[in-house]
């Protein structure tokens, strides 16, 4: 009894210690971590987020493996790539797996590019194999690749749902399932998870959507877990958790114009910017922006009834329903055009 009361008290105090430390990265920012040199696979990179932290990487001289399922816009974001690399043609030193720092030879351009549907076992497990024979063992994995389907639950064909869940949510274990055994190897790696506010707390219209945010949101968290049981703490896990980001995926979503002002669409750049600080520094999550927070921790504390009535005063209880709209008169006209 005494052992369990010892140990007890030494949690409180490892808690609180945690609290200490998480407040101080608040007030002190921490060093960035160096990617110089590292090998970082992110899907869905040909526009969007996933271009820009593939900008952002190449700014910090990591080696870019680039996912897309359109190879044009893929080719694009390498492009630009390129470009950033162009600029960099300085001696560079890479992180070792363990803590060491090694030398690299004068930088190069190095930028690869994959047509990857995500949304496919097959099509990850054989690009994942294409990425260890000709670039290397992956040091970073950017799980970003996402779609929206833009439809009302009794409305939405079951394909776009099946489609939504896999893109978003299963294809996180199976690109996780390729890399992650060699991380675990070498005890080394980062594993970020880009996910949404909307897999923290939900809005109407957007079911699949929402489900598989938390599903990916879920997987994430359990993935830390078993990192941690297993103590392989050379392995970090980042969540990405932006509020609308201002991308044309939602184009039309709106709260109450009067709370707009106060909470507008996130703008992309400065999304990817907060995400790479949390990623740099290790940070096990980060939302975007701040009351996000907030939101997240009233919904757990809240009766359901309170919840609704905070949604309707903040026009978030149909901000969907816009942008549902604009989808399915997007979808009618092509169907006129096309003469169905």
């Amino acid at each position: 009894m005494m052992i369990i009361i010892a140990e007890f008290f030494v949690v409180i105090l490892k808690v609180l210690w945690a609290f200490v430390t998480a407040g101080a990265k608040w007030v002190v920012r921490p060093k960035e971590k160096s990617v110089a040199g590292q090998v970082c696979v992110i899907t869905g990179a040909g526009s969007g987020l996933g271009r820009l932290f593939a900008k952002e990487f190449a700014r910090r001289r990591a080696i870019l493996v680039l996912w897309d399922i359109n190879s044009q816009s893929n080719e694009e974001t390498a492009e630009m790539v390129r470009q950033i690399y162009h600029e960099l043609d300085t001696p560079i030193t890479k992180d070792g797996p363990v803590g060491g720092v090694e030398e690299v030879p004068p930088f190069q351009p190095q930028v690869y590019t994959y047509v990857c549907d995500v949304g496919k076992r097959e099509s990850v497990y054989s690009t994942a194999e294409k990425v260890r024979r000709e670039v290397g063992e992956v040091d970073i994995l950017i799980n970003n690749a996402g779609v929206v389907s833009g439809h009302h639950l009794l409305e939405c064909p079951d394909e776009l749902i099946e489609r939504t869940m896999v893109v978003n949510c299963h294809a996180h274990f199976w690109t996780t399932k390729a890399f992650l055994p060699k991380m675990l190897e070498l005890n080394h790696g980062h594993i970020v998870t880009v996910a949404s506010s909307l897999g923290l707390f939900s809005t109407a219209g957007v079911e699949d959507y929402c489900a598989s945010k938390f599903g990916a949101i879920g997987f994430h968290e359990s993935l830390s877990h078993e990192l941690k049981a297993s103590e392989k703490d050379g392995i970090n896990m980042t969540l990405v958790c932006p509020y609308l980001v201002d991308t044309g995926m939602f184009k039309g979503c709106r709260i109450r114009k009067e709370i707009e002002p106060f909470l507008p669409p996130l703008k992309p750049e400065f999304c990817v910017k907060q995400a790479m600080r949390a990623i740099l520094t290790d940070q096990p999550m980060i939302c975007t922006p701040r009351i996000v927070y907030m939101v997240n921790f009233m919904k757990s504390i809240l009766p359901f009834e309170a919840i609704v009535c905070m949604y309707r005063f903040l026009g978030a209880d149909k901000c969907m329903y816009p942008f549902l709209a604009q989808r399915k008169e997007a979808m009618n006209n092509n169907e006129a055009k096309n003469g169905i």
